[in-house]
């Protein structure tokens, strides 16, 4: 069977059944007062009548509080929250974003949905935010290989073009542990000041770095078990087991997503765009997860995180 004729797909009390049972594993919790006695399950409703929704909108999954005696719903205090798109087409989305190895773009979820573009965009940003690893715990080891490598994205549509026509390159360092995760960040420049801090910060000093010749690495070897690069610029690429290729290969899959499938990206949003390719890639199938696994684990990561419009544009 389709993982996408699964009911919660399409049937909103399916969704909300779901959900609950993914992000509420003991039962219901209060979101006000987080309390987990035996709430009341109250019948749906509907919302006040609007402009958009002259009838209203059915309320599913609605609990009452035993104890602070307030109403509450899975949605709150997630990326479902105040949002007014059915809960089955958001876990479509999510889904969709998870499946898709170099992401979708919200022109496609705003056809393929039919919801408005402004609701897709920002469907999309609070998946992101989903996807956005709170994992801090120093990446490699004793034994372990860990590839840092930096790369610029090209002037993204509201970067300031220099005096004379250069245009303006965005830095991103990437640090990937092979046959395991990736943690990328936005940088303002790739000096050793800037790049070395973050470096230090998230790979265990027991591990073996590899990077290229760049000088921003120059005194790895001081904080590492070990560091060893290649001289691209001398058309070393591998020597034995000390290379780049996969970090490298990590940049192709990012740029060919941003530039094939986005196509424009606003540089204070470069940010989601990393977590997005970060989650896909430090859960591929490679590591054993698949693409419902991955929808499970994203649907996991949208408890706790809120993202208003405001804080999105």
């Amino acid at each position: 069977m389709s993982v996408l004729s699964r009911p919660y797909f399409h049937d909103e009390a399916a969704a909300f059944e779901h959900v609950e049972g993914m992000l509420w594993p003991q039962g219901p919790v209060c979101f006000h007062c987080g309390s987990m006695e035996k709430h009341y399950a109250l019948k749906g409703g509907r919302t006040k009548p609007s402009k958009k929704h002259p009838h209203g909108v059915e309320i599913h999954g609605l609990y009452k509080c035993r104890d602070c005696r307030k109403k509450f719903t899975v949605r709150m205090g997630t990326i479902f929250e105040e949002s007014h798109l059915p809960l089955h087409k958001w876990l479509q989305a999510l889904h969709a974003m998870c499946a898709s190895k170099k992401g979708v773009s919200a022109h496609q979820l705003h056809r393929a949905l039919e919801i408005t573009y402004k609701s897709a965009w920002f469907m999309c940003h609070r998946i992101r935010e989903a996807m956005r690893s709170d994992d801090f715990t120093p990446m490699g080891g004793a034994g372990k290989f860990v590839e840092v490598d930096e790369t610029y994205v090209g002037r993204l549509k509201d970067t300031p073009v220099k005096p004379g026509g250069g245009a303006h390159k965005n830095t991103v360092v990437a640090l990937v542990e092979r046959g395991g995760r990736v943690r990328t960040f936005h940088v303002d420049t790739a000096r050793m000041a800037t790049v070395m801090p973050i470096v230090r910060a998230n790979i265990s000093k027991e591990s073996a770095i590899m990077t290229d010749e760049s000088g921003i690495y120059r005194r790895a070897s001081q904080d590492f078990a070990s560091h060893e690069f290649v001289t691209h610029s001398k058309d070393e690429y591998v020597r034995g087991n000390v290379h780049t290729n996969t970090v490298e290969g990590y940049f192709s899959i990012f740029k060919r997503g941003m530039k094939g499938v986005y196509q424009h990206c606003a540089e204070h949003h470069l940010h989601r765009y990393l977590a997005e390719f970060d989650f896909r890639y430090s859960n591929r199938v490679a590591m054993g997860i698949d693409d419902n696994v991955r929808s499970l684990i994203a649907l996991r990561g949208a408890k706790g995180k809120r993202l208003t419009y405001r804080k999105a544009v």
